[in-house]
């Protein structure tokens, strides 16, 4: 027995000699305040702080309750697994609601006034550019309900990102005149998702096709609205909102997802 514990031992010290240590990422989150049309914008960047290297970034848009911690950590995840993250305020000031009836109002007053909503986004996209630690021509967007149907009107829109993905995104058409965009866009949605018309979502499926886009759709059966946010059941509680939070259609479309911003950003 002791032989076998020393032969263990002796092992132990000998992978030592030759295994390298590295630190891993340290993701550190700061707000990021933006402005344009007289209006400020306060964002949360996460990055993380031991890469030196510029990274690609990619904007996260919130749901419709605005910039809340939920937003905030994913942006922390995709810092961490090496992207500059940047969790945008749609709403300015970083106003967020509280009940449904604001969150539909303040999602409402964006979605009907696209001019301001790009305007917004490029001042965000603009000052990304600044950074050092940011590669300016490399940048996605992804976002979530409300904030999934503004990554897929980015994309409409002809904006310069690489990719679109929207988690259980509303596809409500904001943008007037489609412009060409030969990105990859992906949109991940419940089968049994009760506030998206899937002839609205064939549309814009269609619409973004039409526009030169790598478009997939992916159906998640059973999953409701909500199915990537664990909160949706608390919030279909209380407020009794068809959400429903789905643990395997969410980590099939976030694996999904980093696929894709792995294919578009980090190419060569």
């Amino acid at each position: 027995m002791m032989r076998i514990l020393l032969a263990c031992l002796l092992s132990m010290l000998s992978l030592g000699a030759w295994a390298e240590t590295v630190e891993g990422p340290k993701v550190v989150g700061e707000t990021f305040e933006y402005a344009t049309g007289g209006e400020t914008y306060q964002g949360y960047l996460a990055r993380n702080v031991n890469d030196e290297e510029p990274r690609p970034a990619v904007l996260l848009v919130h749901e419709w309750w605005g910039l809340n911690d939920y937003a905030k950590s994913r942006a922390d995840q995709l810092a961490a697994l090496g992207f500059v993250a940047l969790a945008v305020d749609m709403y300015g000031e970083g106003k967020n609601a509280q009940h449904p009836d604001d969150a539909q109002a303040f999602s409402k007053r964006v979605m009907s006034d696209w001019p301001t909503a790009r305007a917004s986004l490029e001042a965000a996209m603009a000052k990304l550019r600044e950074e050092p630690y940011v590669r300016g021509d490399r940048m996605a967007a992804l976002g979530y309900c409300f904030g999934g149907g503004v990554v897929m009107n980015m994309a409409l829109a002809g904006m310069p990102i690489e990719a679109a993905i929207s988690f259980h995104g509303s596809p409500t058409q904001a943008v007037s005149d489609p412009q060409p965009f030969d990105g990859i866009v992906q949109i991940h949605n419940g089968e049994a998702d009760g506030l998206v018309e899937p002839e609205a979502l064939e549309s814009m499926a269609k619409t973004l096709s039409d526009q030169g886009a790598e478009v997939r759709v992916v159906q998640y059966p059973g999953a409701k609205h909500g199915f990537s946010n664990p909160e949706s059941d608390a919030q279909a509680d209380e407020f009794d909102l068809p959400l429903g939070y789905d643990a395997a259609a969410d980590a099939a479309s976030w694996q999904s997802a980093l696929v894709a911003l792995d294919r578009a950003l980090n190419k060569d």
